[in-house]
């Protein structure tokens, strides 16, 4: 039985995840060069914050929310990484291919998380189903060399994004007022 004496933190790991992947895929899509401003949210917010919300979530016996949170905390950590110790002289800047792989296994898992999703409301099934796309698309463009894929992408990824803030302030929002503000759907029998 979960702790409903605490806070809930899934909105700090869902508003980590949705501006950080939002931020990336305006790049993705090709509207915005790459920039610190996306390695410095990836690092923060994306990463750090979306950690300590898993483990907030472990605190409220929240196996799902301990498991995505901190999952997604650390790949926005370890791609920072797969970016800047390249440029530090501390590895060599990664294989296209392997780099397709990589995003594979954060597809497949992600796929493995939607499956959880079916227990919970439509707009968490929804961010889940859209960055599962998301990542084979990306697995695609790098496994395949389809830069054009990347684009794309992007447009999901943004979309991607913004559901996850949307689902984000739906739950502060209807928590707070104590009604439905921003409808989330209803969760799964």
């Amino acid at each position: 039985m979960a702790n409903s004496t605490l806070a809930n933190p899934a909105p700090l790991g869902l508003m980590g995840f949705g501006m950080t992947t939002i931020l990336l895929n305006l790049h993705n899509a090709g509207l915005f060069d790459m920039d610190v401003a996306i390695l410095a949210m990836g690092i923060f917010y994306g990463g750090i914050a979306q950690v300590l919300a898993g483990l907030l979530e472990f605190k409220k016996n929240n196996t799902f929310g301990l498991t995505a949170f901190a999952s997604y905390g650390m790949f926005w950590l370890s791609f920072v990484a797969i970016l800047l110790l390249p440029q530090m002289g501390l590895a060599k800047a990664p294989d296209e291919r392997f780099l397709g792989a990589w995003l594979a296994l954060w597809g497949i898992f992600t796929l493995f998380m939607f499956i959880g999703t079916l227990k919970g409301t439509r707009m968490l099934q929804f961010v889940f189903g859209s960055l599962t796309l998301l990542f084979l698309l990306l697995a695609v463009a790098h496994l395949m060399h389809q830069p054009s894929l990347v684009v794309s992408a992007g447009w999901v990824g943004i979309i991607c994004g913004a559901s996850a803030c949307y689902l984000a302030m739906g739950e502060v929002l209807n928590e707070t007022f104590g009604r439905t503000l921003l409808p989330i759907g209803a969760k799964a029998l």
